[in-house]
């Protein structure tokens, strides 16, 4: 089922710097992006830098419309945890987004759904939105198993924070055999997986923003954002990059639903 898009989402883009970045090519990137940034009213923007750089992106964006996030955290609020980072000292960063359950920190880190959906609760429970990460794997997708694997991603979070937590949060759906590969799901293999997050969700799916990441770029992002249920994109290698990532969230603020 196709669903009627909803005049109370916003539109949303998120770039992900992941494991890039220094302060130099970071204040370069930076100074592009808001020498070319034209107010958006209908998109909000979000940057995820490594946490070493938040301040820098902090600094650089006090006076911008352009927030920040962060790219994981963990569940605790403090203790013995060596080299982890806090959703509440994110908080205290000024960061308004978090992500968890990025395919990368599942598959390279470990992070299993449990461990996410904690991640998930810390970053409620410190006054942030978290942006709940789902996707399959192409194993999984030639399998005929990409839909029961996101439904179990998804159920690991409704059972661990209850449904009515979404209200509060995003989630993005990324296929993993999409992501940094230069592939891309169709238009309409996307739609069709927003489709079943949203109606996943009940009768809060109508407002839940859900969000692309894989490969998008400018010269697909217009196409993806006409679908009625993608709201948005998280962005990888498109936001190492000025141009693109003013172009992506262009095309975000100017599509035609």
């Amino acid at each position: 089922m196709t669903s009627q898009p909803s005049a109370g989402r916003r539109r949303l883009i998120v770039g992900n710097w992941k494991m890039n970045g220094n302060r130099q090519g970071n204040d370069r990137l930076l100074q592009e992006i808001l020498q070319g940034w034209n107010p958006l009213k209908d998109t909000d923007t979000v940057i995820c830098p490594p946490f070493v750089y938040l301040q820098q992106v902090a600094q650089a964006l006090k006076s911008c419309q352009i927030m920040w996030g962060a790219q994981s955290t963990n569940a605790e609020q403090a203790g013995a945890y060596t080299g982890e980072v806090s959703a509440s000292m994110l908080a205290d960063m000024g960061c308004r987004y978090v992500i968890v359950g990025h395919n990368e920190r599942r598959r390279l880190q470990g992070e299993d759904n449990a461990q996410v959906a904690a991640q998930y609760t810390a970053v409620l429970d410190a006054g942030l939105i978290p942006i709940l990460c789902v996707g399959e794997s192409s194993e999984q997708r030639e399998a005929g198993q990409a839909l029961a694997t996101i439904e179990s991603q998804l159920h690991a979070v409704i059972d661990h924070a209850g449904l009515e937590s979404f209200a509060h949060a995003v989630v993005a759906y990324e296929p993993i055999w999409a992501v940094g590969t230069g592939k891309t799901a169709t238009p309409e293999e996307a739609e069709q997986v927003h489709g079943f997050i949203r109606e996943t969700f009940g009768h809060l799916g109508q407002q839940l923003t859900i969000l692309y990441g894989g490969s998008v770029k400018p010269s697909n992002a217009a196409e993806l954002f006409a679908k009625a249920d993608i709201d948005g994109a998280l962005l990888g290698g498109a936001s190492l990059n000025a141009e693109d990532f003013i172009a992506v969230c262009q095309h975000a603020e100017s599509a035609d639903k």
